[in-house]
């Protein structure tokens, strides 16, 4: 390696935009880095973990990505870029299957994990020091800082020192947790924005620039959004009314009718149960189990301990012998009485209402579904009148739930409609 400053010695793998990141390494514990494609916030972070596992003998690494079959394509190979071009090759071990990194001189790691199973990270261990890096790539692709918090709370033990980086494109929505979370101000915390126009044009080449400037031409609301990591917003949000905050106990204490709600699934899709209340045109939603690989006897089981069981349960039709199931185990649970276009009714219904609060700290996967549910385009770019079947799990199980509400509604529509002609 080159024996300048350290800043001057990576002039050619950082770029100018995270020179005072850089340096502030040590001043913060979580980086935040928004950026556009071209941006290089992820060449950033690769760089920054090899250099700290081989300036700190007791630091270790941890990188992931929500899916972990994801890893080998990302941040796997975005840290083999940063070793080779730092000029260490020969000081670390590679190995792909496992997959890891290992420094030769003092054994230490750079573990490589999805985060498809949260619970199975807590076994993450490493022989030598600990870990104090932890990569989140494409952070958006999480389910929320409930999610974050977990994994942070099992890694970030046994050391003095944490360094935890986020790097992600923010999602267009603006009311996307990610976007949230990044208005939020903590004292160790940095947020850096970032885009292609602050990296020198000659590591991009001239036909990324000819791109970009292309998409500008012809769709400048998607170039703001992919390019300069603008949150741009999609105007196809379904939910305008939406109240993401905590629910005061308070506020529970007046809650007298509570509704509850099931959408079956269990592999591809997964187990919903919804708790909700319904009072003056404003929706509370209060509690949630959310799981894949339920089994019937497991959800009924969670459903008791959320002590609401003399309440009945308005389930998803489709699955009779799963509602069976639940009512024999003690369960008041019965299916929903769809009708033609039941989906479409209910979610206007639910866009009608004044407010949909939601507390994202209990129900971070309702949060979630109602906050990033949008219209979809069609090849021409126009968006569709149709909603789509989804990332919308929850919804369903809060349609299922106010399915006596829904109803009465459409039926006022109908007959004041008619009373018209």
């Amino acid at each position: 390696m080159r024996k300048k400053s350290e800043i001057c010695s990576l002039d050619s793998l950082i770029a100018p935009a995270f020179y005072t990141v850089h340096t502030s390494i040590d001043s913060y514990t979580h980086f935040w880095l928004c950026g556009g494609r071209g941006s290089t916030k992820s060449s950033f972070v690769s760089i920054e973990i090899i250099l700290g596992i081989m300036k700190n003998p007791y630091a270790n690494a941890l990188a992931l990505r929500k899916v972990g079959a994801y890893l080998r394509d990302s941040v796997f190979a975005q840290l083999e870029w940063a070793i080779e071009k730092l000029g260490v090759s020969d000081l670390w071990e590679i190995k792909p299957s496992v997959p890891e990194m290992v420094y030769k001189k003092t054994g230490q790691k750079i573990l490589f994990r999805g985060a498809d199973k949260v619970q199975k990270l807590k076994s993450t261990k490493v022989t030598r020091g600990y870990i104090r890096y932890i990569w989140y790539e494409e952070l958006d692709e999480f389910h929320g800082m409930r999610e974050i918090r977990s994994i942070n709370q099992s890694m970030m033990r046994g050391g003095e020192k944490y360094t935890v980086f986020y790097s992600y494109n923010p999602p267009q929505n603006r009311r996307s947790w990610v976007n949230r979370e990044a208005l939020r101000e903590r004292d160790d915390m940095l947020i850096h924005k970032s885009n292609y126009l602050d990296v020198p044009a000659e590591w991009l080449g001239e036909q990324f620039f000819l791109e970009a400037e292309y998409l500008k031409t012809t769709h400048e609301d998607i170039y703001r959004h992919e390019y300069l990591g603008e949150v741009t917003g999609t105007g196809g949000e379904i939910f305008d009314n939406l109240d993401i905050r905590e629910i005061a106990e308070s506020e529970k204490n007046m809650f007298d009718n509570v509704k509850c709600g099931i959408d079956f699934g269990f592999a591809a899709d997964p187990f919903v149960y919804i708790v909700c209340y319904f009072h003056n045109d404003v929706l509370f939603i209060l509690d949630e189990i959310y799981a894949k690989g339920m089994t019937n006897s497991a959800a009924a089981e969670k459903i008791y301990e959320k002590g609401f069981t003399e309440k009945v349960i308005i389930c998803d039709s489709a699955e009779p012998k799963s509602i069976n199931d639940l009512r024999a185990f003690g369960l008041r649970a019965r299916g929903a009485r769809k009708g033609p276009d039941s989906i479409e009714h209910g979610i206007r219904f639910l866009q009608g209402l004044k407010k949909i609060v939601i507390d994202s700290a209990v129900c971070p996967n309702a949060a979630r579904e109602f906050s990033e549910y949008e219209l979809e385009r069609d090849a021409d770019g126009e968006f569709r009148s149709d909603y789509p079947d989804k990332n919308n799990h929850t919804i369903d199980a809060v349609r299922y739930a106010l399915e006596q509400e829904i109803n009465n509604r459409k039926a006022r529509i109908i007959k004041r409609s008619e009373l018209n002609i």
